[in-house]
């Protein structure tokens, strides 16, 4: 059980882990089975969404949840500390057996994500960051690539990796291209417009921790919590000096 003494970003990290380890188990019990691969998502969206939501009921009461598998929360608005989680961010990846999913939790207060957590479960890793914990950066190795969306590839990407000097590579969970950003063995990450908070809050929380800039396709710094949960102006992650030459590439594209 978690324990209630946690700090935000200390119970952000076990949140992540545990629902990890969750979806772990229960794809092992899918294995075999005849249960097509939407079964199985839907299964996992919901099975991890009940525990974060369950849990952190529990432990932090009196915070609001936004999460993509539930309905709009009325008060969050107005709340000051929102908790904005992805129980399975690549849910298609999941249900394919690919490792590339993850699991966000992230705290936003005044807009801003203040503890954040991307749980990676087939390596039962966490990559998190906040207030008090930064994450450590590594330089990105030689020729590593661009990483875009599998699903969404945006249309300046191959204008993006020649300004970069890379190969473009397609990629499953948000949270697992920016862990990739943060671990070295991707340069950047774009994505274009219309992409979800729960599927940034705690990627960006992660990769600003790490002394990453994370910022949308015009270098504006990202809000969260807001009316519209869509950040319909994309989405860059990658060192700060590698910014300047993104935003041009993407504007000229």
């Amino acid at each position: 059980m978690i324990a209630s003494d946690l700090s935000d970003t200390d119970l952000a990290q076990a949140l992540a882990r545990e629902t990890g380890q969750l979806l772990v188990r229960l794809r092992r019990h899918f294995q075999g089975m005849a249960a097509a691969r939407d079964q199985l998502g839907a299964v996992a969206d919901r099975r991890a969404h009940d525990f974060l939501v369950s849990e952190l009921a529990r432990l932090r009461v009196g915070d609001v949840v936004l999460s993509e598998e539930s309905r709009e929360p009325v008060p969050r608005l107005d709340a000051r500390r929102v908790w904005i989680v992805d129980p399975l961010d690549g849910t298609a990846e999941y249900a394919a057996g690919r490792d590339d999913f993850a699991v966000h939790v992230a705290l936003v207060e005044a807009g801003s994500v203040t503890a954040a957590a991307v749980g990676l479960p087939v390596q039962d890793r966490v990559l998190s960051g906040g207030r008090q914990a930064a994450v450590q950066t590594v330089r990105p190795r030689v020729g590593a690539p661009l990483v875009v969306s599998r699903s969404r590839r945006p249309v300046f990407a191959d204008a993006v990796a020649a300004a970069l000097g890379v190969a473009v590579e397609a990629v499953g969970s948000a949270g697992v291209k920016v862990a990739r950003v943060v671990e070295g063995s991707a340069r950047a990450y774009v994505h274009a417009g219309g992409i979800n908070e729960w599927d940034v809050a705690a990627p960006a929380g992660v990769a600003l921790a790490a002394g990453l800039a994370a910022t949308d396709l015009k270098g504006r710094s990202l809000r969260f919590n807001q009316a519209d949960t869509v950040l319909r102006d994309g989405l860059v992650v990658c060192a700060p000096e590698d910014l300047p030459v993104i935003l041009r590439a993407v504007a000229g594209a």
